[in-house]
C-alpha cells in the first residue's frame, strides 16, 4: 500500500543543500529553490555528470550572481571529470545537444574561479555537522559526493535529516542504457554505497520525473510574462534551448521538468505519493551495468532501505516551477 503525501502545510522552513551537475534541468530546480521562501538553501554543491565538475563548479557560481539572493547560499566545488566520455559517443553527443556544450544552452559562462575553495564532500559534512538532524540532501547528479561526504564522516548519516535523490528506474528502463538511469548509470559503486546508509532515503525515478512538462505554450507564455532583466533574458534562452532541443533529438513536445519534480517531492511543495522498497543497484552486467534492482518478493531477508515515489501532480510542479521563475527574475 502506499503512503500518500500532501504538500506543506506547515510554515517550518527546510533546510536543504542542493547537489548538482547542471545541466539546463537541474539549473532550473536551483533557480525554482532560491526563490522558494520555505526553503533555506545554505548551500549548492558541484558534482561531475553531464558536465564536468570543473564547468559544474562555475555553472553554480554564475547562477548565484545572477539571481543575487538575500542570502547567497555556499558553495562546494567538484574536479572531476563528466561521467560521459568518449566510451559512448552517442549518448556525449545527446546530453551535449540537450544541455549545451557547457551545460547551460548558450549561455557563455565567464566567471572567475572561487578563490576560497571548499571540497563538495568536505561542504556537506561541515553544513550537517552544524546543523545536526536539519539537513535535507537534495541529490541531482550522480552519488559521487555523499558517497565521498559518508567516507569522510561515518557518522553523517546519523545527522542528516533525510535525502531525496533524482534517479534510477522501477520499470528496468533507462535514459542512457536501455537498463540504466543516468545518475545511477555514471557512479554505480557510489549508487550502490547509498543504498546501504541508515538514513531515510526518498528516490525520484525516472518514469515520475519525466511526467511534469513545461510545453511550448507554457514556455511562450512564461517568457512574454518574464520581465526584460538580465535574469530574465538567461531564464528565457535557457528555456528555449531547451525545448527546442527537446523536439529536435528526442521527439518531445515540451521540456521534463526533472530536477524540480526532485525539489518538489524535497520541499514537500506538491502533493505525491511513496511506496516503501528494497533497492540494490547493478554494478558489472555487460548489459545492466547501472540497472535499479527492486526486490519485489514477498519472502526476503533485506529492510526496505527506500521510499520510491510512485505518483505525483504534474500540473502541480509545473505551476510551483512557473511561480517560482517569476519570482526570480524580478
Amino acid at each position: 500500500m502506499g503512503q500518500f503525501c500532501s504538500r506543506r502545510g506547515s510554515s517550518l522552513v527546510q533546510k536543504l543543500i542542493i547537489d548538482a551537475d547542471p545541466g539546463i534541468g537541474d539549473t532550473l530546480a536551483i533557480l525554482t529553490a532560491m526563490a522558494d521562501p520555505s526553503i533555506e538553501l545554505l548551500a549548492v554543491t558541484a558534482s561531475a555528470g553531464v558536465v564536468s565538475g570543473v564547468q559544474a563548479t562555475r555553472n553554480l557560481q554564475y547562477l548565484i550572481e545572477m539571481v543575487d539572493p538575500v542570502r547567497h547560499p555556499r558553495i562546494g566545488q567538484c574536479n572531476l571529470p563528466a561521467s560521459i566520455n568518449d566510451a559512448m559517443p552517442e549518448v556525449t553527443d545527446l546530453f551535449n545537444s540537450l544541455n549545451g556544450r557547457h551545460g547551460l544552452g548558450e549561455t557563455d559562462v565567464q566567471i572567475a574561479d572561487l578563490h576560497n575553495r571548499r571540497e563538495s564532500a568536505k561542504l556537506i559534512v561541515d553544513i550537517v555537522r552544524e546543523f545536526p538532524g536539519e539537513v535535507r540532501l537534495l541529490t541531482l547528479g550522480p552519488f559521487s559526493n555523499l558517497w565521498a561526504a559518508t567516507d569522510l564522516d561515518p557518522e553523517l548519516s546519523e545527522q542528516l535529516h533525510s535525502v531525496v535523490s533524482l534517479g534510477g528506474s522501477t520499470q528496468a528502463t533507462g535514459d542512457v542504457t536501455a537498463a540504466a538511469e543516468f545518475n545511477i548509470w555514471a557512479d554505480t559503486q557510489a549508487a550502490r554505497a547509498v543504498c546501504g546508509l541508515p538514513v531515510h532515503k526518498t528516490l525520484v525515478p525516472l518514469e515520475i520525473s519525466w511526467q511534469p512538462v513545461l510545453s511550448f505554450d507554457d514556455v511562450d507564455t512564461l517568457c512574454g510574462l518574464l520581465k526584460p532583466t538580465t535574469k530574465g533574458a538567461v531564464v528565457s534562452r535557457l528555456l528555449q534551448f531547451s525545448i527546442r532541443s527537446y523536439r529536435r533529438h528526442k521527439a518531445q513536445e515540451g521540456i521534463p521538468l526533472q530536477g524540480v519534480a526532485a525539489l518538489a517531492v524535497a520541499a514537500s511543495a506538491e502533493a505525491f505519493q511513496v511506496e516503501s522498497r528494497l533497492i540494490d543497484v547493478e554494478t558489472t552486467g555487460e548489459l545492466t551495468q547501472g540497472m535499479t534492482v527492486i526486490d519485489r518478493r514477498a519472502t526476503r531477508s533485506g529492510r526496505n532501505n527506500f521510499d520510491v515515489v510512485t505518483s505525483i501532480d504534474d500540473v502541480g510542479v509545473v505551476d510551483y516551477f512557473t511561480r517560482a521563475i517569476r519570482r526570480v527574475c524580478q
